[in-house]
């Protein structure tokens, strides 16, 4: 039997099940199609950390590209849920250090639990919609939960004093791995203002998630408050797709009484059997407790990503040291190579580029904060230079050797910071000092 419900007056979550599977689309079509400019340069055959063929990168990234338009169109979004799962994790599984970002793994929980989230069927049929399982919709909600009270519990039993003493906001603006232009500005505010903003984000960020298991209207209220926060950082900072992620789990905050201008819709009453979504509800339960309160977890489930640890920025960078790649034929006469967003030359602009993740470029922040020896992907990508490889070089802004590389590579460390006031009326966002030899001459073979 088919019964019409008032969604207005009864919870339900069928448009916000819609709503969020069209997001999370979105969201894989933004993360296949920024990959593919980049996977052969990252894992192809002259890649710098090379995993397999260039034309297997690609053809992944085209079936996830693929399944991910049809996410958007709503057509059989549980089995495209499948495959861009499946797809991601291959380059999660092949990535190394490049896909090794706290959003992958988030990326990677939502979607595997979206899987049993989503109706199976081919084509919409709003008139004998499948319910949405209750008990999925809670380990949605309880991974937002984690994400976001573990985000500032993180921060303060890291022990890091600029985050107990809320002066983090100082250095964050300046000393993030890829800041827009704005991060500029937001760096001059007052001392007082970047305590008052650090409260505020504690506040939100340990106190707000506690509203996620109680009424209606207190989860509607989580909900603004995390989207707000998400939206200063998207206005300040270049995350990829952390940040609209944050916002689709977000929005499962919401019933469908929220969504009351998009009409009424007709179900069914069924959902997936049990003995489908019981393993599953188990297995997350299980590894989620074993996690939380024994600190314990299993090679296997690490490696699907099935539960993950999230905490961004646990410990404030309070300086900012940058890698300058230069080349030189004669070992006299030195030319740097550019990236195409990381900060280089002073006088460039930053820029918004998220959703985009250029992962070179965010890999190049964490290898300026160790010494050469802990990243042996960036040795690896210096002989890819000396090479001249055009994938890898294709990774880059300037490459000042365009006809054949060069003889010898070095790699010089300094020490960036915003430019002031003053400095910027001429042009200039960032000044710099050279503080060392980051890794000794390589000499092309």
């Amino acid at each position: 039997m088919i019964i019409t419900t008032n969604l207005s007056k009864k919870r339900h979550y069928f448009h916000t099940r819609r709503i969020f599977i069209f997001f999370l689309g979105c969201i894989y079509l933004i993360a296949f199609l920024s990959l593919w400019p980049q996977a052969p340069g990252l894992w192809g055959e002259r890649g710098i950390l090379p995993a397999t063929s260039d034309l297997t990168l690609l053809t992944a990234c085209a079936a996830g590209i693929f399944f991910s338009v049809l996410m958007i169109l709503d057509i059989a979004p549980a089995v495209c849920l499948g495959f861009n799962w499946f797809f991601y994790l291959y380059f999660v599984l092949i990535g190394g250090e490049f896909m090794y970002f706290q959003w992958d793994s988030l990326l990677l929980e939502t979607g595997f639990l979206a899987i049993f989230f989503a109706p199976f069927r081919l084509k919409p049929k709003p008139a004998a919609e499948e319910s949405p399982s209750v008990a999925i919709l809670w380990l949605l909600r309880l991974l937002l939960f984690r994400l976001m009270f573990f985000s500032g519990f993180m921060k303060l039993a890291s022990g890091d004093l600029s985050w107990r003493n809320l002066s983090a906001l100082r250095f964050y603006y300046e000393t993030q791995p890829l800041p827009p232009w704005t991060a500029w500005y937001a760096h001059q505010w007052p001392a007082w203002f970047q305590s008052a903003s650090c409260s505020v984000m504690f506040l939100i960020e340990l106190g707000a998630p506690f509203l996620i298991f109680m009424g209606r209207r207190a989860r509607r209220t989580a909900c603004v408050l995390f989207i707000f926060l998400q939206a200063l950082i998207l206005a300040t900072g270049n995350y990829g797709i952390f940040n609209w992620l944050t916002i689709a789990l977000s929005l499962l905050l919401l019933d469908d009484a929220a969504f009351g201008f998009l009409g009424k819709v007709s179900q069914t009453g069924r959902t997936k059997s049990w003995w489908i979504l019981g393993p599953v509800v188990s297995l997350v339960v299980f590894l989620t407790v074993s996690q939380i309160f024994f600190g314990r977890s299993w090679a296997w489930a690490e490696r699907l990503r099935l539960v993950n640890r999230y905490g961004l920025f646990a410990a404030m960078t309070t300086e900012r040291p940058e890698i300058i790649l230069e080349g030189s034929d004669d070992g006299e006469v030195w030319k740097a190579y550019e990236f195409k967003f990381k900060p280089g030359d002073p006088s460039r602009k930053p820029s918004f580029l998220a959703p985009y993740h250029p992962r070179l470029d965010w890999q190049m922040w964490f290898a300026a904060l160790s010494p050469p020896e802990q990243n042996l992907w960036f040795i690896k990508f210096c002989e890819r230079i000396l090479e001249g490889s055009p994938p890898v070089l294709g990774l880059l802004k300037l490459n000042p050797f365009p006809d054949n590389p060069p003889r010898y590579l070095r790699a010089i460390l300094y020490e960036y910071h915003f430019a002031g006031p003053e400095e910027r009326k001429k042009g200039v966002w960032w000044t710099r000092g050279r503080k060392a030899l980051y890794l000794p001459v390589l000499k092309n073979s």
